[in-house]
């Protein structure tokens, strides 16, 4: 069972190294974030691949990704969703926002107004 994990994180890592190039150290850490079900911060420059390391990460896995793109006007409701009035049967209907994904990237989260981070 074991030599089964390491050889399928094995070949998560080999896939995703044909990607993007040179962040395997980032490769482990995300890896060891879904595997214990925590959060992890990415930080570093433009260019670095964040966004497609973690979208090959997503399909390499086949997990949903989705990635929300911060603004300081953003409100919380853009990233949890609401509950709109459905005109044609007077109900209300939740409309999820892009937070209910399995892998979520929240890009320049620091732009963000505290109330949505």
């Amino acid at each position: 069972m074991t030599v089964l994990k390491t050889s399928l994180i094995r070949d998560i890592r080999t896939r995703v190294a044909g990607v993007v190039v040179g962040q395997d150290i980032v490769v482990e850490r995300i890896l060891i974030a879904l595997l214990t079900g925590g959060h992890l911060l990415l930080e570093g420059v433009p260019g670095l691949a964040k966004t497609l390391l973690v979208n090959a990460v997503a399909k390499t896995i086949g997990i949903a990704f989705g990635r929300v793109q911060f603004t300081i006007d953003m409100l919380p409701s853009d990233v949890l969703g609401s509950e709109m009035l459905d005109q044609a049967s007077h109900q209300f209907r939740i409309h999820k926002g892009p937070v209910f994904t399995n892998l979520l990237l929240a890009d320049e989260i620091n732009r963000a107004a505290p109330k949505v981070q």
